[in-house]
């Protein structure tokens, strides 16, 4: 599939890696966090090279609804309850800061990326205490937020939690300013890292620092990141024209809508699940319902996927990617908000990186251990892949290569999908995100 970025940008491409190379840094992963990651790492005075499989920005980047904000679904009260208040104060802080960033580096530059400044909404129409709750407490820890009954929506809610000073933007078109003066090898793919060396199909580079932004890690031992995170998969449906809703917004209920201006184009989202457990009815039907109910002028002109990382305790993993492998580093576990989080942890590898240390290392550690915020997950999620490993054993069942579950056919996506850890493959076999690192035999 294309997305409304894919299809209105063009990043010049790079060469491919020819031979061996050494280098202070080598960053897997050319999408936002990797070319974060690096861009920093470059103004530090470190020489960076970031190699990427295929192109700059082509993979989860390239299929965000590309928000920038620090309101990130109801989770302010959340961490104060389950991590405790300096930590949930510390989260916000970072994130709101990473939105911030991206305005300064913007103007700094004068990148034309249709940056806009706007409002983000959290919203319900059938509840407001849990709204006016987490707008409480998003407010005490320092963020923009308030509690308001009105939106922009074009249907009455009965609360929703604004955040100011938001924005949004087209990524891509970030991606190729801010890339233009790194040393970006595409087209090249990792096949394993060992130690201080990164081992392609194209040669070997020899770096000091390793750092994994390659959505979600391939290497399983050690760090262990397949027994600490899933996948979810949600749809977007692009409409035309829509002049009649500007900002974001993000529905609490059940059955609830996301939606976002991207000029005169309205980028509608819903039905996000676990990757390998695809609802019963079509999403993308039920969005083009609701598009025609709510904007009868608008028409569908695209449609795409996302596929999001999450983390047992909802906070990312962004640090040193275990004690084993203290030269290596992680970027990882974004959920559905890669953009803020791809800002955050570029600050914070960059700054590790260089041998210094931020107030948020704890909070965001690989290493941290929130038992009461991820008990919940952490069952769920365990079930989970015991019953797709189980399911890979029956005789004649498509296994991923990652670790052996059964696939699960996507029938909306028209993809296989790993419901254990969420690689998922084209109808062709061909890998379309990780951990898994090859693709399947081509299935009739």
């Amino acid at each position: 599939m294309k997305s409304i970025w894919t299809e209105s940008a063009r990043i010049p491409g790079r060469n491919p890696l020819t031979g061996n190379k050494r280098t202070e840094v080598v960053v897997i992963g050319a999408g936002m966090a990797g070319i974060l990651t690096a861009f920093y790492l470059q103004r530090h005075g470190l020489h960076v090279v970031v190699l990427e499989a295929n192109r700059i920005g082509s993979g989860q980047t390239g299929f965000t609804t590309a928000k920038i904000t620090s309101q990130h679904n109801l989770i302010y009260e959340k961490l104060v309850r389950t991590t405790g208040e300096e930590t949930a104060r510390l989260y916000g802080k970072a994130n709101q800061l990473a939105v911030e960033e991206y305005g300064k580096l913007i103007r700094r530059y004068n990148i034309q990326c249709h940056y806009e400044q706007t409002d983000a909404y959290l919203y319900s129409v059938q509840e407001s205490e849990v709204l006016s709750r987490e707008a409480e407490w998003a407010a005490r820890l320092g963020l923009p937020a308030s509690f308001v009954r009105e939106t922009g929506l074009p249907f009455s809610v009965h609360g929703a939690v604004r955040f100011t000073g938001q924005a949004q933007f087209h990524p891509l078109e970030f991606l190729r300013d801010i890339s233009a003066g790194l040393t970006i090898f595409e087209r090249t793919k990792v096949l394993k890292v060992q130690g201080h060396e990164v081992v392609t199909d194209k040669g070997v580079v020899k770096a000091e620092k390793v750092v994994f932004a390659s959505h979600y890690p391939f290497v399983n031992f050690p760090g262990f990141y397949f027994a600490k995170m899933y996948q979810e998969k949600s749809y977007v449906l692009e409409l035309e024209p829509v002049n009649s809703l500007k900002g974001m917004y993000l529905g609490i209920d059940e059955r609830a809508y996301s939606f976002r201006n991207a000029g005169d184009k309205l980028l509608l989202g819903y039905g996000s699940h676990r990757t390998g457990k695809a609802p019963k009815e079509n999403p993308f039907t039920t969005m083009k319902r609701a598009g025609e109910h709510l904007f009868p002028e608008a028409k569908e002109i695209g449609k795409w996927t996302a596929q999001d990382c999450k983390t047992l305790d909802g906070i990312p993993y962004i640090g040193p990617f275990s004690s084993l492998r203290p030269d290596w580093y992680v970027a990882t576990g974004f959920g559905k908000w890669g953009m803020s989080s791809s800002m955050v942890a570029a600050k914070i590898l960059s700054t590790q990186i260089v041998g210094r240390k931020t107030p948020y290392d704890e909070v965001f550690s690989p290493k941290r251990h929130h038992f009461k915020a991820a008990a919940g997950t952490l069952v769920s999620h365990g079930m989970q892949s015991v019953k797709g490993l189980s399911a890979g054993t029956v005789p004649g069942a498509v296994n991923c290569p990652h670790m052996g579950c059964r696939l699960v056919w996507n029938r909306y996506d028209k993809r296989w999908e790993c419901p254990c850890h969420g690689s998922s493959f084209e109808i062709n076999g061909k890998i379309s995100a990780g951990p898994a690192q090859q693709g399947i035999p081509f299935i009739d």
